[in-house]
């Protein structure tokens, strides 16, 4: 791919912070990891190396400086077993990045993405996606930002115990009290709330009680496709009055309105057999089949284009950023089909009128600066109060029982 002057000289300046890939679940399930080995060479999807949308040379081919890590585990997961599969993702996260300690750097604050970044290495940060992962725990939350955990997801496809997600049935109508002491206690910790794969009425609550800008890791506009995994306007604005930011993903069901209509296709096929979208395993099962006789409409990046401008006129600006979701879908959009294509993208961007310090905004800038503002806060808030003893019994009547 040829990349125009300027924007390889904006990516040397203001390199790709990216909110979200899933190459270490990708690693975790077919080879327990041991394709973390080859990501230091160039593996295309397709080409018979290892099928991933990342590795180390398209990863500078992209122009890219931070990589928000997912250390996800599926719903299916829960209790203690899914806190200690948590756990073995944080440490495959630290695997990779010690295997390639010449190219990735650990990084846990925006200081030190720009010293990864002086020593011409690519920042790598964790985010848990999902709140399963701490098991309705505040002191585990407390132990997974000790490690370096950055950002929680307050759900992913399936409602917590605490909070709705956006592809379950509500229950708790956005967050329980035990939700709203975990987000504040996520703020006075220092770590971000990311506001990806939860109810609309759950983004609602968290920007209520939130007393730190909060993100959206990996998600679009509503306006623009509609789908319940993106955001409305009425959230991108308070969002942006919060001083968070919204992570543009690719995955086409959420960029393309086609595509979103097929899995609601999907979806009701599914819910026919008695079959629901949270239910990941089974789900995933009937997906497989039933996509071989339905075959799947295209995204393109000029949908992707279309969401980084809505979030922009909606929000402002200083509130837009990029969670591409590699490694997360099967398929990606026609000119986003791996992590080397950001270029593509920002030179699409420019072509619609958007200037240098706007693409500098959207690849770094913005995100460089809610880690800052979200480490300001935890400060503050340590200052004033002590670690949250709260108990979700306690708070909400109820302690879940898993199998």
């Amino acid at each position: 791919m040829h990349i125009p002057a300027d924007i390889s000289a904006l990516l040397a300046a203001h390199p790709v912070i990216d909110g979200h890939n899933d190459l270490l679940w990708a690693a975790r399930e077919p080879s327990a990891y041991a394709l973390l080995d080859r990501v230091g060479s160039r593996h295309d999807v397709g080409t018979g190396g290892t099928a991933t949308h990342t590795d180390l040379p398209r990863m500078r081919a992209g122009g890219m400086g931070a990589q928000f890590w997912s250390v996800y585990v599926p719903t299916r997961l829960t209790g203690d077993d899914a806190v200690s599969a948590t756990l073995e993702q944080v440490d495959a996260a630290r695997m990779l990045t010690a295997r390639y300690a010449d190219q990735l750097a650990w990084a846990r604050t925006a200081d030190e993405v720009e010293e990864a970044w002086a020593s011409d290495r690519i920042a790598s940060l964790a985010g848990a996606e999902g709140g399963h992962s701490i098991n309705c725990s505040l002191g585990t939350l407390r132990q997974l930002h000790e490690l370096g955990v950055r950002y929680l997801t307050l759900t992913h496809n399936a409602n917590t115990p605490w909070a709705d997600s956006a592809t379950d049935t509500p229950v708790a109508g956005g967050l329980t009290a035990f939700g709203r002491e975990l987000v504040r206690e996520m703020n006075r910790v220092g770590m971000m709330v990311d506001l990806s794969h939860v109810s609309a009425d759950t983004m609602r609550d968290a920007l209520e009680v939130a007393e730190a800008p909060v993100i959206f890791s990996h998600s679009s506009a509503r306006a623009v496709t509609d789908s319940p995994r993106n955001a409305p306007d009425d959230v991108l604005e308070a969002m942006a009055r919060g001083g968070g930011v919204c992570m543009v993903t690719f995955v086409p069901k959420f960029v393309n309105a086609a595509c979103a209509d097929a899995h609601r296709e999907l979806v009701a096929a599914a819910a026919a057999e008695g079959i629901a979208e949270a239910d990941g395993t089974r789900f995933s099962a009937f997906e497989e089949v039933w996509s071989l006789e339905h075959p799947q409409p295209v995204a393109t990046l000029a949908d992707v284009v279309a969401h980084c401008e809505h979030v922009r006129e909606v929000a402002g600006i200083d509130h837009v950023g990029l969670g591409g979701d590699y490694d997360g879908v099967a398929t990606l959009p026609d000119g986003l089909e791996d992590v080397s294509t950001y270029p593509a993208l920002l030179a699409a961007l420019a072509d619609r009128g958007w200037s240098a310090d706007d693409l500098a905004r959207l690849t770094c800038r913005n995100t460089l600066r809610v880690l800052r503002e979200v480490e300001s806060v935890a400060a503050d808030l340590q200052a004033e109060r002590g670690p949250s003893l709260a108990r979700i019994e306690d708070l909400d009547g109820v302690r879940p029982v898993h199998p």
